[in-house]
C-alpha cells in the first residue's frame, strides 16, 4: 500500500498563471513573521522554494550565512537558480527533495523555512518531524500556509462559491488539506514541537491593479492549469462548469467595490536546545 505522501499531488502545478502569484512573493509579504529572528550568519533551508523569489530575499539578509532552497518539481529549480543569479546572490544552492525525507543530517539549519508547502503534502506531521529533524537545537521552524475556507470576498458571487468549493475537492482529491493554516499548531504539536508561536496574517487585494492581477491569475489558472486538468479528469466539474467560474473571477475583477482576504496561520518554533 502507498504510503499518504507518495500519492499526494501539488495541485495548482506550475502553469503561467501559476508562476504569476509565485513570482510576487518576497520575504517582506510572505514570511515577515520570521524575518525579526534571522542573524547575518544564518544557514537556511527553504522547502518547497518554487521559482526562488522568498529563497532569494532569505539569502539576502544572511549575507554571511548561507540558503538552501529545494523543491519537488526539478524544473521549476532552474527558474529559482536564475533568480538568485540576477540578483548575484552567491549563498544559494537548490535541490530536488521531499520534505517528508529530507537529504540532510541532523541539526544542520539554524532555520528550515517552508511558505504554502503543508497544504499540499500527504503527511504534513511527517513533514514537519523531518523539518525539525534537520533544525538545529535552539534553531527555528517557520511555517505558513493559507486557509481557503477562511478566505473572504465582497461583493457575494455564486460563481466565487463555486470556486471555493470546487478548490477544496480538487485539492483533497489529491491528498492535501486546502484549510492548513487553522491547523498548523495542532500538526506541529503531534510532530513533537512544543515551543510554538502562533501567529496569523493576510493578503488583501482591492485596488483596480490588484484585483485585475488577482482575479486574472485565478481565472486563467482555473481553465489552463494542473489544477483545471485535475478538476475535469478528476469528474469533479465540467470545462463548460470551470468557464463560469473564471468569468465569475474576472467578474469580481472589475467590480470597483471588491475587496479579497487570503487569511494565513503561521507557526515559528524553537527546537530544544
Amino acid at each position: 500500500m502507498s504510503k499518504p505522501h507518495e500519492t499526494a499531488v501539488y495541485t495548482h502545478g506550475h502553469h503561467e498563471s501559476v508562476l504569476r502569484s509565485h513570482t510576487w512573493r518576497t520575504a517582506a509579504n510572505s514570511a515577515a513573521y520570521l524575518l525579526g529572528s534571522l542573524k547575518p550568519h544564518m544557514k537556511i533551508l527553504d522547502v518547497g522554494c518554487g521559482p526562488g523569489t522568498i529563497t532569494a530575499d532569505l539569502a539576502a539578509l544572511v549575507p554571511d550565512g548561507h540558503v538552501t532552497g529545494v523543491d519537488h518539481a526539478p524544473g521549476i529549480l532552474d527558474q529559482a537558480r536564475a533568480a538568485a543569479a540576477a540578483r548575484g546572490l552567491t549563498n544559494t544552492g537548490f535541490a530536488v527533495a521531499d520534505v517528508h525525507a529530507l537529504d540532510h543530517p541532523d541539526d544542520t539549519f539554524h532555520v528550515v523555512h517552508a511558505h504554502q508547502v503543508l497544504q499540499h503534502v500527504g503527511d504534513p506531521v511527517q513533514a514537519l518531524r523531518e523539518m525539525k529533524r534537520v533544525t538545529r537545537p535552539g534553531g527555528l521552524i517557520a511555517v505558513r500556509d493559507s486557509d481557503y475556507a477562511a478566505m473572504t470576498w465582497y461583493p457575494e458571487s455564486p460563481g466565487m462559491d463555486d470556486w471555493l468549493d470546487l478548490y477544496h475537492r480538487v485539492a483533497r482529491a489529491g491528498g492535501g488539506e486546502p484549510d492548513a493554516g487553522r491547523r498548523l499548531k495542532s500538526w506541529a504539536l503531534r510532530a513533537g514541537l512544543t515551543d510554538i508561536t502562533a501567529t496569523s496574517a493576510t493578503w488583501t487585494f482591492t485596488t483596480a491593479q490588484e484585483r485585475a492581477w488577482w482575479s486574472g491569475l485565478w481565472a486563467d489558472r482555473t481553465v489552463a492549469s494542473a489544477y483545471a486538468r485535475r478538476a475535469v479528469d478528476g469528474g469533479h466539474a465540467t470545462e463548460d462548469q470551470l468557464r463560469a467560474v473564471a468569468r465569475a473571477w474576472r467578474e469580481w475583477g472589475q467590480r470597483e467595490d471588491g475587496w479579497f482576504s487570503v487569511l494565513h496561520g503561521e507557526i515559528l518554533c524553537h527546537k530544544e536546545a
